[in-house]
């Protein structure tokens, strides 16, 4: 192939990749305060490209995961909740405490864990909670530390 036809198509191939780059768009979170922990890393690596229709979506913020528009956001290195009378259930092998439910979302904490993983779940979306979740716990359930404590062992 001659020099000029070849600079075209590398040309080219540069103009295609510029020009999708530029319709990805990146998600603006904040990292939690411990999302500089080595076991965020392990986490992170085994996010799911997708949870079930919401395709994942990058992220500014170091240790964080998103899905959807953002319909669905991970954060890992939040503080580790204390035990608690909260529900708490057990979902892909992770114990997670379902946080009080808020007008515009609903917050999960993942149980006896440090650093634990928050997961928050748009509301008003046509999503199984469970089904996030249990997607969620299951990717990533070989890069969390082990569990401390279990939903059993807290106070009812």
């Amino acid at each position: 192939m001659p020099r000029s036809r070849r600079f075209a198509v590398a040309a080219g191939a540069v103009a295609l990749l510029s020009t999708l780059a530029g319709c990805s768009s990146t998600v603006h979170l904040e990292p939690a305060d411990d999302a500089n922990n080595p076991a965020c890393a392990d986490v992170s690596v085994l996010l799911p490209d997708a949870i079930g229709e919401l395709d994942r979506v990058w992220t500014d913020a170091q240790a964080t995961g998103a899905w959807g528009e953002p319909t669905v956001v991970l954060r890992c290195g939040v503080q580790p909740p204390a035990p608690s009378a909260l529900e708490c259930v057990t979902l892909g092998g992770v114990d997670w405490l379902v946080l009080d439910q808020e007008d515009e979302r609903q917050r999960l904490v993942s149980f006896g864990r440090d650093p634990a993983i928050e997961v928050i779940i748009r509301r008003g979306e046509e999503l199984d909670f469970a089904t996030v979740v249990e997607s969620i716990s299951t990717s990533i359930q070989a890069g969390l530390q082990p569990a401390t404590v279990t939903c059993s062992d807290r106070p009812s």
